[in-house]
């Protein structure tokens, strides 16, 4: 084939310049700027100047030269005007094509960056072109020109002469001034979609005599992310990789090795587990796919990038039908899809986006990748905050918990009192339920005697305040004792209303603390309308009644209106046998006074 003699007989030409498109029936993935082109040549409407912009490798080179053709076609007796319908080579095309023309002059703005440059192509048109019927300066990554580059641009390029073309090309739009695009037609290069390049792809390797599995096109065009010349490099390098002489078939395994990805079977397996919060399973997964040469971080990516498959699926159940995706992909992900909940989904989305960033930038990504994969698997039961908060304030936990004993049991038995309130997941839809296969018939609940009290109990909030200050955690205390106002306190769930200026994490805090202290699952939310207050203002508004009190008494009376002046410091409360003690009788309290007297007139 010609692939083969090219590679014996003379330099080789990598695949991305070898099948480089030569017309606009050539492009793949365009057709909106192919059509208005069309149009506008049709009706004679030729802009003076173009600009094309887009992602790496979609074709804007490639373009600005078809376009160059476009406008100096000529077949003589035949075509004369611009058109770009262009069946055969005409006079100039294969001097275009390999930037090689004389009047199509190919400029690299990343290395032509100053004024004196612009200034040569100023004084350059005025005048005509040697043999073509339009001068044709094309500018690559034009951005990267100076602002003073840019402005010596200005006049020129709003009023050209009418024998010369602009056609710029860049990959950053937001860096061209707004003064420069408001002189060009703007043509946005879209990525080409996988299916695209799927045939673009088959049809490369069929011209070269190389024979590949469908798999193997299916994995080099999603990692070229909608670059066609990303995709033909990847498909270049798998040929010489896996198409040996004796052998000329690309596999896709080979290709999964070469590129350092993970099987996407296993990956479909690695989804189910974690949502499953089978977690020892999908370490399991990750460590057998890291052994085989897939990158921790690629894992996640792929995981990530199913997650995103199902949620769209759930959306757009048409999704389906991409021939991107393997049929294994499709049929296993329609299924999740189903069970899965768009909450559960999201979230999933969410711990994974921040974690590939984490394994990117640790030392050891395997351990951060386990990680990332225990968190996701344990929050497999948790509901979001907006549902947590909703199912509290529905009193959700109170009738989940009287619910979960069957037939309750005889008043003034040691069963008879309130069970513990559920944890979260016992009333938010497990996200390993979800996805677990039919649920077996239920085993018949222990008798209600038989079940064990958790060990430590809370009856009051200063019970619950007074036990944190036992595990000398201070400034826990003291934020409860300041900024935090009870409104409910169950066994397992905590509900107060912050105060003040409360620290950050209060809530999360407490109940991560409080569960590793007792050892059951805690959950603290924050509430609005508390009707009590905190254990400072209760303690404040104790000790002013305190004072009022004992401003009351005849004795502290009498001592207060013989000293103009005194005052009440502080009253402390003792207990009643103390008290009792300590007092003088009723009868003394006169005498007390005139001792008073006595002392102040010595």
């Amino acid at each position: 084939m010609a692939g083969a003699g090219s590679a014996r007989g003379g330099a080789y030409r990598v695949l991305a310049r070898k099948y480089r498109p030569r017309s606009f029936d050539d492009l793949i993935g365009q057709e909106p700027m192919v059509r208005t082109l069309k149009n506008a040549f049709e009706t004679g409407r030729i802009a003076q100047a173009y600009m094309l912009t887009g992602v790496r490798g979609v074709g804007k080179t490639t373009t600005a030269r078809i376009l160059a053709r476009a406008l100096n076609y000529e077949l003589p007796g035949r075509v004369s005007a611009p058109t770009i319908d262009m069946p055969e080579l005409g006079v100039h095309c294969a001097e275009i094509m390999e930037g090689r023309h004389v009047d199509v002059i190919e400029m690299d703005a990343a290395s032509h960056t100053g004024v004196g440059d612009i200034r040569e192509i100023i004084e350059a048109v005025r005048y005509r072109p040697v043999s073509a019927r339009y001068k044709v300066y094309i500018l690559d990554e034009v951005h990267m020109l100076s602002g003073a580059a840019f402005n010596a641009l200005l006049k020129t390029l709003e009023e050209p002469p009418e024998h010369v073309k602009f056609v710029f090309a860049t990959t950053e739009i937001r860096k061209v001034p707004i003064t420069v695009l408001s002189r060009c037609q703007r043509f946005d290069l879209r990525r080409i979609e996988a299916a695209t390049l799927i045939g673009l792809l088959g049809r490369v390797a069929e011209a070269e005599g190389i024979a590949i599995e469908p798999e193997a096109l299916a994995m080099i065009a999603r990692a070229g992310e909608g670059s066609a010349r990303d995709s033909l490099s990847i498909l270049d390098q798998a040929i010489a990789h896996g198409a040996g002489a004796d052998d000329p078939l690309v596999r896709a395994e080979e290709v999964r090795a070469m590129l350092g990805l993970a099987d996407r079977a296993r990956v479909v397996d690695l989804f189910e587990a974690v949502m499953a919060g089978r977690t020892a399973e999908a370490l399991a997964l990750l460590k057998a796919q890291y052994d085989v040469g897939a990158e921790p971080a690629v894992v996640l990516q792929d995981l990530a990038a199913f997650t995103h498959f199902v949620t769209r699926l759930k959306i757009v159940p048409e999704a389906a039908d991409d021939p991107a995706v393997p049929e294994e992909e499709r049929r296993r992900g329609a299924a999740f899809a189903e069970r899965l909940s768009l909450r559960v989904l999201s979230r999933a989305w969410q711990m994974l986006l921040k974690g590939i960033d984490e394994v990117q930038g640790a030392s050891r990504p395997l351990a951060a990748a386990d990680m990332v994969l225990v968190r996701i698997a344990h929050a497999a039961d948790l509901p979001t905050p907006d549902e947590a908060l909703r199912l509290l304030k529905e009193g959700a936990f109170r009738s989940a918990a009287s619910a979960s004993v069957p037939g309750g049991s005889a008043p003034g038995s040691a069963a008879s009192e309130p069970p513990p309130a559920p944890r979260l997941s016992a009333v938010a839809a497990p996200m390993r339920a979800e996805i677990a296969a039919p649920a077996p018939v239920p085993s018949p609940q222990p008798a209600p005697q038989a079940r064990q009290e958790p060990a430590i109990r809370f009856s009051r909030w200063e019970d619950l305040v007074a036990f944190v200050g036992t595990k000398r955690d201070v400034p826990l205390k003291i934020s409860l004792e300041r900024h935090a106002r009870p409104m409910r306190l169950e066994q397992g769930l905590i509900e107060f209303e912050p105060v003040g200026d409360p620290p950050s994490g209060l809530a999360s805090e407490l109940a991560r603390k409080l569960s590793d202290w007792t050892g059951e699952r805690w959950t603290a939310v924050l509430g609005r309308g508390a009707t009590s207050r905190t254990l400072d203002e209760a303690k404040a508004a104790q000790q002013e009644k305190n004072v009022a009190d004992a401003r009351s008494d005849p004795l502290v009376a009498a001592v207060l209106a013989r000293f103009p002046g005194a005052r009440i410091v502080d009253v402390r409360v003792h207990a009643a046998d103390e008290v009792a003690a300590a007092l003088p009788s009723p009868d003394a309290t006169v005498d007390i006074v005139d001792e008073i007297e006595d002392a102040t007139e010595d």
